[in-house]
């Protein structure tokens, strides 16, 4: 199993979503193999997502269709990463302008913040497959107004089986440009999911090997939080977008799937 060749140490893996596990509701791999062939060697395992459409139970019911049964500790994703720092910094919840889909909008109601277009607390923008001029409008006013930029992620796009599409850093960048406010993002690159995700699995960082599609969020999150990492090479980072990033991964590969072969 090549995992344990070249990583004996690793007791964990935080895996990437789209681009690493599939592409839209397209498995890149055999899903229930994987994770079964995976359970069997023993390592713990949980996936963390910058994408912000869907919430927790979403996702468990999305693995359910590839035969994949995952309890709801083993997802994490940037609404959640939002969640958990908007409650540290305002533990009361209360009113925020959201920009963003259903998934983000019912992960902040859980912590206490709720949608509201005036005195909100901060503006917090994910992907949003809705966004129009007047959402746009509002956010830059309040934020204009004084009010926080909080962004998901930076993800200015995502793979889908017909190429790359804009994603939430698109919109953080229309609403950036408006405003001239660069956000507080807490979706990967940050270390914040990837601490969420060591603390359920109870590895240490070098116990740990973060597997994703994107150097610029899943491998800088694994590379900023001291985990190994690998890339593979089924979504958006390419052979030649590796000649000029540094330190490179701990190890490039093809798919997925090759870790346990």
């Amino acid at each position: 199993m090549l995992i344990k060749d070249k990583f004996p140490q690793v007791k964990g893996l935080i895996f990437d979503m789209d681009g690493v596990l599939w592409r839209d509701n397209t498995p890149l791999l055999d899903l229930k193999n994987f994770f079964e062939t995976l359970s069997s060697h023993g390592y713990q395992y949980v996936l963390a997502t910058n994408n912000a459409t869907r919430n927790t139970s979403q996702y468990l019911e999305k693995l359910l269709t590839f035969g994949v049964k995952l309890s709801s500790q083993q997802v994490i994703n940037s609404p959640m990463a939002t969640a958990y720092y908007l409650a540290k910094r305002f533990p009361n919840g209360g009113p925020v302008y959201i920009v963003g889909e259903h998934g983000l909008v019912s992960t902040l109601a859980e912590k206490g913040f709720y949608q509201a277009e005036e005195n909100v607390l901060a503006v917090v923008a994910g992907l949003d497959l809705h966004v129009n001029y007047e959402k746009l409008k509002i956010a830059t006013l309040l934020i204009r107004g004084g009010a926080p930029f909080i962004g998901t992620n930076p993800d200015k796009t995502y793979p889908s089986p017909k190429g790359l599409v804009p994603g939430a850093g698109a919109i953080l960048a229309a609403i950036e440009a408006a405003t001239d406010v660069k956000p507080i993002t807490a979706g990967k690159p940050e270390p914040t999911m990837m601490e969420m995700a060591l603390q359920v699995m109870g590895t240490s960082p070098l116990e740990t090997l973060v597997v994703g599609d994107r150097l610029d969020t899943d491998i800088l999150a694994g590379q900023n939080t001291g985990c190994l990492t690998a890339l593979v090479l089924t979504g958006v980072s390419t052979v030649e977008d590796l000649e000029i990033w540094r330190p490179a991964p701990d190890l490039v590969l093809a798919n997925a799937e090759l870790l346990i072969q």
